[in-house]
């Protein structure tokens, strides 16, 4: 894909990766790690013009067919039903970094955001009881950005900080 100057890697996740599932432990943990590997080889591949997306299927498949009654669910939850958004995240069409839930003909994006925060300081305010005091800002969804990669996160911490 390097040398062609072109590429297109889907991993396949799953919610249970990324909203947690009961008594799916080691499977959420394992699907999640493959959404940060995608995370970094969106970054590693796109100077290659090498994409790294992933795909979170609802579908009624071997693995689920004992979690998810046949009739009325397994019918809706077909595998083919996810096949429009894993042929989209290969196209040219598709962003770098993109994560799509898809099943039963829906499709949705998924996406980690965060948001600003609050400075409290390095002093003696940084404190469990002052984060207590403003989870409601911290929690403050309305600001929430996604980042392209972790050193963001570094720049905004600074940002934030020099605020205070």
């Amino acid at each position: 894909m390097r040398e062609q100057g072109f590429g297109r890697i889907i991993h396949t996740s799953s919610s249970s990766g990324t909203f947690g599932n009961f008594g799916q432990t080691n499977y959420s943990a394992a699907k999640m790690a493959l959404i940060g590997m995608m995370n970094t080889m969106k970054i590693e591949g796109q100077k290659y013009n090498v994409h790294s997306n992933a795909i979170l299927p609802v579908a009624y498949t071997r693995m689920t067919k004992e979690l998810l009654p046949e009739e009325g669910v397994g019918e809706r939850l077909q595998p083919e039903y996810v096949t429009p958004a894993v042929i989209y995240l290969a196209s040219d069409k598709c962003a770098n970094g993109v994560m799509i839930g898809a099943g039963a003909g829906v499709f949705t994006r998924i996406m980690i955001h965060e948001t600003m925060g609050v400075a409290l300081g390095t002093d003696e305010n940084m404190t469990p009881e002052n984060i207590a005091a403003n989870w409601d800002a911290i929690s403050d969804m309305s600001d929430a950005r996604a980042l392209y990669q972790g050193g963001e996160q570094t720049i905004k911490i600074f940002e934030q900080a020099d605020k205070n």
